[in-house]
């Protein structure tokens, strides 16, 4: 198991989970978004071991806060920072987290209702902010 600090756990733990935020976000609705944050949850579930127990522990994530411009502005300086510890720290790990991310975003925009521009829109910019073409 790698050993994190708490604040690189903190921003692995927000860019994913803010991650589907943005997604969701971009196609607002109570119910939408319950729907979508349960089908990223369980993509995030059946990822790797060691970023499935990173995921869990620590409490709620800390999403960035402010305007929507700022709030995705901090998720996606998360997501690069996250990319950068995980090349460090543990570069087996990387490929996973990235692949977890993505596919969680693209369950998020899918789950409810279908895809909709802003939903590409937003995991466009998630697979930018992790250097996946």
């Amino acid at each position: 198991m790698t050993d994190y600090t708490d604040e690189e756990r903190q921003t692995l733990r927000t860019a994913a989970f803010g991650a589907m935020m943005l997604v969701s976000n971009a196609d607002p609705g109570f119910f939408a978004t319950i729907k979508e944050s349960m089908a990223g949850s369980k993509v995030l579930a059946g990822s790797s071991p060691e970023l499935r127990d990173l995921l869990k522990s620590g409490g709620l994530p800390q999403v960035p806060k402010g305007s929507p411009a700022e709030m995705e502005t901090g998720v996606l300086a998360a997501l690069q920072q996250s990319t950068t510890i995980l090349q460090s720290k543990a570069p087996a790990e990387l490929d996973g987290f990235r692949s977890a991310i993505v596919a969680a975003c693209d369950k998020v925009a899918d789950a409810s209702g279908g895809v909709t521009e802003p939903e590409t829109a937003a995991v466009t910019k998630v697979k930018a902010a992790l250097g996946v073409g």
